[in-house]
């Protein structure tokens, strides 16, 4: 795959209007007969998806902390790929393996002073390049940190917004 011909022309899009490269991205989670587990939206494919076996799901289905980990390997492996071949960084295997660290007291609302979510996460890159020199690496590893959008979202986090229906 030529990466530079894919992406040229919606470079020279979003340099002519900006406009054009803000995209919404949309998922949806819907009740199911369980209160431990929905159905998650994602517009192009529906997954199952459960709390976490030390809250009370089965295990049977992924929890929203690995959907969360799950979407920080992927988009951190995949930015990865394309920085490689967009520096002609000759790989013959990425991967990215992701861990993060819970404590559940606070979730079940068992210890005021546990954090609700994760409290650290680590990701460790398996990068065969054989051919690729020292500089190489260190760019592609710069470029993957800064251009990994999941990544990115959680070192700086965004403003959340929520809305609820009106009481009544």
């Amino acid at each position: 795959m030529d990466l530079r011909s894919v992406q040229k022309p919606l470079k020279d899009r979003y340099r002519a209007d900006a406009d054009a490269a803000r995209v919404t991205i949309r998922a949806r989670a819907d009740q199911t007969e369980m209160p431990i587990a929905c159905s998650v939206d994602l517009g192009r494919a529906i997954y199952a998806a459960e709390a976490h076996q030390g809250v009370g799901g089965s295990g049977s289905a992924a929890c929203s902390g690995d959907l969360l980990l799950g979407a920080l390997a992927a988009c951190a492996q995949i930015t990865c790929q394309m920085v490689a071949t967009a520096l002609g960084i000759p790989t013959r295997h990425v991967a990215v393996s992701v861990e993060g660290d819970l404590d559940l007291r606070g979730t079940l609302g068992i210890a005021r002073d546990a954090t609700v979510g994760f409290e650290r996460i680590r990701l460790a890159f398996e990068i065969d390049a054989p051919e690729a020199t020292a500089e190489q690496l260190a760019a592609l590893r710069e470029k993957t940190e800064r251009y990994c959008v999941v990544m990115q979202t959680l070192v700086k986090p965004p403003a959340v917004e929520t809305e609820w229906p009106a009481s009544g």
